[in-house]
């Protein structure tokens, strides 16, 4: 018996540099006819990122090697419950003959209930999922993890099933009284290919040089948005606390941080010792981890961190907080002693001195890291997508249909807008 060929749209918000290489691979699988839905361009097209502060245009391929529609945004664009509301996905789902619709887009968001609402009827099959490992929310408010509580356990029973991106996600899931049938691991992934191919092709010692880092300097690196929760201060407090001899702070990224961040490492003294790059794009990180030797990202709310993916891939250490989702997945497998209590300085700085003194140890980290997270690959998210979608169609029994030529998008066209 032939295998089935499933008809899917996949929903998102913007392009975004971590999904489109999945999107290439999907739309390569034999049993997957995929059609992507965007509700902005946004980082394809130049644009103000608020948490970035700056505009943003990616300078990698994000539209390229799949077919893609954009469905206008008629919503204000802000980060609010109508900043996103397309109402062209109701006939683009109605229309289209789709066994299942896999939504990116957060339920705090107008068009994933104009999705919703769209695919049952269409008796198409709706996944969805979620990134979190815990119900307490990014501003720590009480209130919300109380209705998060309620709600939640009402929300993912609208799931035909649940995707989740991480061990902790299907832990949280499965506390919410979620059936573990229910719900399917998709590792949240970068393109590891992409990252080690890039990776090889720096020259190490020239881009260290280039920053005025020795080759015999330890070189510690931070690459995240210069923002609160993701507690960048925290490492400069432990850099400065540890006063570690031949050692070097790099941070990548900018945010309403910065000032203050410039600010106390001249108060401490560690102003020579410590460069702060800016915003890199994509084609500029390979270089910035394979220099370092190693990252530290100690977020007090951090879903996963595929910046953690991005280091291992390049053969650079990582530390991180127990408050990312990545702890579990990639960093404790390691070496537990890399995973420290979120806000505890001196836990990290007992890391760093650490680093220092066994680098040996370092190394060795760095050559684990990168074998596991060959493992947690693009490959294995394929594979939990593309089950997920079997068994939620499967659940509502739906029928195979022999389609008509798509109605959406005139075939082999890749990339149009509405």
């Amino acid at each position: 018996m032939p295998e089935r060929r499933y008809r899917i749209l996949s929903i998102a918000s913007h392009p975004v540099q971590y999904q489109a290489p999945l999107f290439r691979r999907m739309s390569r699988q034999s049993s997957i006819d995929l059609q992507v839905s965007y509700c902005t361009l946004r980082g394809a097209e130049a644009g103000h990122d608020p948490d970035f502060g700056a505009n943003i245009k990616w300078d990698v391929p994000l539209l390229d090697g799949y077919s893609w529609t954009h469905v206008p945004n008629r919503g204000s664009g802000t980060e609010s419950f109508f900043g996103l509301f397309n109402p062209g996905l109701w006939r683009l789902i109605r229309d289209g003959n789709f066994d299942a619709v896999i939504s990116y887009v957060g339920y705090v968001r107008a068009s994933f209930w104009v999705a919703l609402v769209a695919a049952k009827l269409s008796k198409a099959a709706f996944l969805f999922g979620t990134d979190a490992t815990s119900l307490i929310p990014r501003d720590g408010h009480a209130w919300k993890t109380k209705a998060k509580k309620y709600l939640w356990p009402r929300l993912f029973r609208l799931a035909d099933q649940v995707i989740v991106l991480s061990s902790g996600g299907a832990d949280l899931m499965r506390s919410l009284g979620v059936p573990p049938e229910r719900i399917t691991l998709t590792p949240f992934v970068v393109d590891n290919d992409w990252w080690m191919r890039q990776s090889k092709l720096i020259d190490r010692a020239a881009v260290r040089a280039s920053w005025g880092v020795s080759p015999n300097d330890t070189l510690i690196v931070f690459s995240a948005k210069l923002q609160p929760w993701k507690r960048p201060l925290d490492l400069l407090r432990a850099f400065a606390e540890a006063n570690l001899p031949n050692t070097v702070l790099l941070f990548a990224g900018t945010g309403p941080l910065l000032p203050q961040l410039e600010s106390e490492a001249a108060s401490f003294g560690v102003a020579s010792r410590v460069r702060f790059l800016g915003f890199l794009n994509q084609s500029q990180l390979p270089a910035f981890y394979t220099a370092a030797d190693l990252l530290v990202l100690p977020s007090e709310f951090e879903p996963f961190g595929l910046v953690v993916n991005e280091a291992m891939c390049c053969g650079c250490a990582v530390a991180v907080s127990d408050r990312c989702g990545a702890a579990r997945n990639l960093v404790a497998p390691v070496d537990p002693e890399f995973v420290f209590p979120y806000g505890d300085i001196g836990a990290l700085v007992k890391i760093l001195k650490a680093i220092t003194a066994d680098k040996a140890r370092l190394k060795s980290i760095a050559r684990a890291g990168l074998a596991l997270v060959q493992e947690w690959s693009p490959e294995r998210n394929i594979v939990g997508t593309t089950e997920a979608i079997r068994i939620a169609v499967s659940r509502i029994g739906r029928r195979e249909i022999n389609y008509p030529a798509d109605p959406v998008a005139p075939a082999g066209r890749q990339g149009f807008q509405e």
